[in-house]
């Protein structure tokens, strides 16, 4: 690179501090733009001809000394990278760093629904004024319940008893509020991947069969891949720089340099 001596931390924190960090940002998406077209047409298990996303959130420690505006607890400091990976690749599509403090379903609002698109979310997603845009743009959610959540069971579809799918059905909110958020029917799907290990997940999707439904909600562990393999590979927990620019740099830097290995 034409690089002849050591660089020093501080050169590295001065670049950090200085270059924009939307110029990494845009750089990217350049890799990203490139890097999906090459596993448009991978499968992720699920056997789907439509694309689907994964969108979570990990939490990364800061010194609230030393990064005085993440301030996330009295005395822990901390920012969140939300992430939406394509699951044809695992290629990470939407990017938002804010602060430890801003809640995992304010990013839903940010998100532009792909009509046909299905998106599975984990529970602290569920907000269904926010899920209703998805439907209205006519994408598709998989997502789990909570255990506050009222619904109201329509009636019962029949089910393979050998398979680990134990029940569907159509259901409506029950509580006035959420009803009023959400209108519309949705399909809630029992299933068990092991003896002791229940999952209840409900969608907006009647169409596909359980199994298939089930199957884009066990996907969801490939955001949490990405995010293992961030924080073990690369550098997210000694960053150049303590601004809220430099921070925002070295994360981006560290997301081209994940697609680049994607690409190769």
């Amino acid at each position: 690179m034409g690089i002849r001596g050591r660089v020093s931390r501080s050169t590295l924190a001065d670049a950090n501090e200085s270059h924009d960090w939307r110029i990494f940002s845009d750089f990217a998406q350049i890799l990203i733009a490139r890097a999906r077209l090459l596993y448009s047409h991978d499968s992720f298990g699920a056997g789907l001809q439509f694309n689907a996303y994964a969108l979570d959130s990990t939490t990364i420690d800061l010194c609230l000394a030393v990064f005085p505006w993440a301030r996330f607890r009295q005395r822990k400091g901390a920012v969140k990278m939300h992430t939406m990976i394509d699951l044809h690749g695992n290629i990470p599509v939407f990017l938002c760093v804010t602060d430890g403090k801003v809640h995992d379903v304010n990013i839903l609002a940010q998100i532009v629904p792909e009509a046909g698109a299905f998106y599975i979310v984990d529970r602290g997603y569920v907000d269904f004024l926010r899920l209703y845009r998805f439907t209205v743009a006519t994408a598709f959610f998989v997502t789990r319940t909570k255990e506050n959540i009222r619904l109201r069971r329509r009636y019962s579809h029949p089910v393979d008893p050998g398979s680990d799918v134990r029940s569907g059905h159509p259901v409506v909110l029950a509580t006035p509020g959420s009803a009023k958020h959400y209108p519309d029917p949705l399909r809630r799907i029992r299933y068990f991947v092991t003896k002791h290990q229940r999952f209840l997940v409900f969608t907006n999707n009647f169409e596909l069969p359980a199994l298939t439904i089930a199957a884009l909600n066990k996907s969801r562990w490939q955001v949490e891949l990405f995010f293992k393999w961030i924080k073990q590979h690369l550098r997210f927990k000694a960053f150049f720089g303590t601004s809220q620019n430099a921070v925002q740099t070295q994360i981006r830097i560290a997301i081209s340099m994940y697609v680049s290995v994607a690409i190769v």
